[in-house]
């Protein structure tokens, strides 16, 4: 695609045409069926991909690369520029393909009484992810001459041929790819447009996910017949269609699909919902850990109800007091002797993981910190927890034996006193003459 463009703003340069960020036109794809003969003489049908011109103007305009296949665009009550905000014409991806009826043919109600009609979708592609455009153009053309169209009956395109078109139906997302954590409103936006007046149009979101589709939302307007909910119908009327998720949980995570159906047309867009909830870490021990040599510690170090599964875990060493230095600085040390758990399906689908090491404490490593690091891709930056070691050397049994043995005699010493005390007391009492 980017070879493409190159080429056209070349072509279009040495022709002396009009800068293209005016959006007046844009480099397309298109992608085109064509009819071939085998070696056995046989006709197959074959997918061409040509470069082509998308340009906006007035029939009668002559199209800005006379070499290349035109899609004029020419105005109709759907403006396409209005559905396009502003940007640079190198920040689109643009992709135009025959648009199959399965041969199906009815009289537009924009159309000439003796026009018979030939479609295209055209899809544009903001490159950062700010919108998508789909739309359905429709080209008045000879009908074919087998009297049903299809693929092997499209009229074929010319390499310098220029179409005049006209926007039949469209839709437009803000929202091509939504990220959410848990427990959020999310609404996933989808404007639609059809080019007359109280169109049969039925309005459908469903969602899909491994390969399951499930219907979400539908709305007829001819009958007036509605099932499901998240969409206002008082909006459907100005051409909102946008869905809302009033509790975002992890079985919501998928590929949303937005469809407008006018027969015998039917145009979609596609909004990826990603569900990421960061984890929340812990450790089973406090800021600081104290322990006597040789003495051994299991240190755990959780991170729980995150989504999606991939998160990793690692412990590190380091020196505190060094760490703090700008140059020079020793790197914490990875440990290698850490152990995970199996991963732990929560009840709300969201996943828990612990990493965790025996630590044989020795005089060596006391006031060091021992951090566990955990990502995971909700996160920007990696959350960290530490604890400080104090190692204490281990009590002699002699000294622990004298302690002992002092404090026996002294609880003694002071029994005795107590007891004597409370006779001398009670035998001066009994002297006294009243």
């Amino acid at each position: 695609m980017g070879l493409l463009k190159i080429l056209t703003l070349f072509l279009l340069l040495c022709a002396g045409v009009k800068s293209a960020h005016s959006l007046s036109w844009l480099p397309c794809m298109f992608s085109d069926f064509i009819m071939v003969v085998n070696n056995e003489g046989t006709r197959d049908v074959q997918l061409q991909q040509r470069p082509s011109i998308l340009q906006f103007g007035q029939q009668g305009d002559s199209p800005v690369n006379p070499h290349a296949i035109t899609f004029l665009v020419i105005p109709s009550k759907v403006n396409l520029h209005s559905f396009m905000p502003d940007t640079d014409v190198d920040d689109l991806d643009c992709a135009i393909h025959r648009h199959n009826t399965e041969g199906v043919h009815v009289k537009w109600p924009s159309q000439k009484s003796n026009e018979y009609n030939s479609w295209f979708s055209i899809s544009l592609t903001h490159t950062q992810g700010l919108f998508t455009v789909s739309g359905i153009l429709r080209y008045p053309c000879e009908p074919p001459s087998s009297g049903q169209e299809d693929v092997r009956n499209w009229p074929a395109i010319e390499d310098r041929q220029t179409l005049i078109t006209s926007v039949a139906v469209i839709l437009k997302t803000l929202t091509p790819t939504v990220t959410s954590g848990l427990g959020f409103q999310k609404t996933l936006h989808c404007q639609f447009a059809v080019d007359h007046k109280t169109p049969n149009l039925t309005a459908l979101w469903y969602q899909q996910n491994h390969g399951e589709r499930r219907t979400l939302f539908s709305h007829a307007s001819r009958s007036g017949q509605t099932e499901g909910r998240g969409v206002e119908l008082k909006n459907i009327a100005g051409g909102d269609l946008s869905y809302t998720l009033p509790f975002t949980e992890v079985k919501h995570a998928g590929m949303y699909v937005c469809s407008a159906s006018v027969f015998p047309l039917s145009n979609s867009l596609d909004i990826s919902l990603q569900i990421k909830e960061s984890p929340q870490v812990s450790l089973n021990v406090g800021p600081m850990l104290t322990l006597q040599e040789g003495e051994e510690k299991k240190l755990v170090c959780e991170a729980a109800k995150y989504y999606p599964l991939d998160a990793h875990i690692a412990w590190y060493e380091e020196d505190p007091a060094s760490s703090g230095q700008r140059v020079g600085a020793p790197l914490p040390k990875a440990l290698d002797n850490i152990l995970l758990s199996s991963h732990k399906n929560n009840m709300d689908r969201t996943y828990s993981l612990s990493g965790f090491f025996y630590l044989k404490a020795s005089l060596r490593q006391s006031g060091r910190q021992f951090t566990c690091t955990v990502s995971h891709t909700s996160l920007r930056m990696p959350i960290k927890k530490s604890f400080i070691l104090i190692v204490e050397e281990p009590t002699s049994w002699i000294f622990t034996l004298t302690v002992c043995s002092v404090i026996v005699m002294l609880l003694s010493a002071l029994f005795f006193m107590l007891r004597y005390l409370h006779r001398a007391s009670k035998h001066s009492l009994q002297k006294k003459p009243y």
